[in-house]
């Protein structure tokens, strides 16, 4: 059974929604574990030979500044609207046709969205400065999902008569597929200092790297002023490494769990441009561990 566009967006609002929760919960148990460092190292008031850095009249404001660098883990869900996916392909099978010139078959959305879910892992390296509280920066990320593919086939069948006294029962028969195979990105970020917390938002763009291939199936069964039947004839297209861009923003979390060492959480989503008339959106939940230096 061929699922519904709102099927598809139940599935991703969904699927984004237990990867905020999951967030949620890593960042909360981040604090809780820091608040317990902090309690323990308050019960070691007699032990001074052990309190060391601990100290409160040692201890100065936690430091985001440096060259940073990890690796991520993450959960991420892909929308692809296949909607004009096959005009190229219909319009070049009804090239110089009055069919195509007055009812624009290849106009037609004959394919519906696909959203479909794949665990990623990558790694990044940055640049912190910071300014009191305030922490600027920029950073390069390299991502790679594990089979983040989408995919549509569907048909739609009218009838148009145009003026020169035919009358056109088409049908349009489409399939199309869309693999992420990885992609990069280069991120501004800007984020507040606040303890061992560090929130910020990063704007930027992405390079992806895609396989697509679609083919469309025409067959034009005439009457009135012609008789006739024309096809069904078959055009297809196709491309593996093909490169695209995109917009990126995102929301995250960084929090310092030892003078050098943090941990990431992070919500990032990117709108790609077309690929072949296919457009992919990504959203990515993940998560972190980092150094800087």
């Amino acid at each position: 059974m061929t699922s519904t566009p709102a099927d598809s967006n139940r599935r991703a609002r969904r699927t984004l929604t237990a990867a905020r929760r999951c967030l949620l919960a890593l960042v909360l148990a981040l604090a809780a574990a820091g608040s317990l460092g902090r309690a323990s190292a308050a019960d070691l008031d007699d032990d001074s030979w052990l309190r060391g850095s601990f100290s409160d009249e040692h201890r100065g404001p936690i430091r985001w500044d440096g060259i940073v660098l990890g690796g991520t883990f993450g959960f991420s869900n892909m929308s692809t609207d296949f909607g004009d996916a096959a005009g190229s392909e219909i319009a070049y099978i009804l090239r110089n046709s009055t069919l195509e010139t007055e009812a624009s078959p290849s106009s037609w959305t004959t394919l519906p969205r696909d959203v479909t879910n794949a665990q990623q892992y990558g790694g990044f390296i940055g640049y912190n400065y910071q300014i009191d509280q305030i922490v600027l920066g920029a950073d390069i990320a390299y991502n790679h999902p594990n089979s983040l593919v989408g995919s549509a086939s569907d048909s739609i069948d009218r009838i148009v008569t145009t003026s020169d006294g035919v009358t056109h029962n088409v049908l349009l028969q489409a399939q199309s597929s869309l693999r992420l195979v990885d992609y990069g990105t280069v991120r501004a970020r800007a984020g507040y200092g606040y303890g061992q917390f560090l929130p910020y938002a990063v704007l930027g763009v992405a390079v992806g790297r895609f396989n697509y291939s679609t083919s469309a199936t025409v067959t034009d069964v005439q009457s009135g002023a012609i008789v006739g039947t024309f096809g069904p004839i078959t055009q297809s297209q196709g491309q593996d490494n093909f490169y695209d861009a995109g917009f990126v923003a995102g929301l995250g979390l960084d929090v310092s769990v030892l003078p050098n060492v943090f941990v990431r959480g992070e919500w990032e989503t990117i709108i790609w441009g077309p690929v072949n008339g296919i457009k992919p959106s990504l959203n990515t939940a993940r998560v972190g561990l980092g150094v800087r230096f």
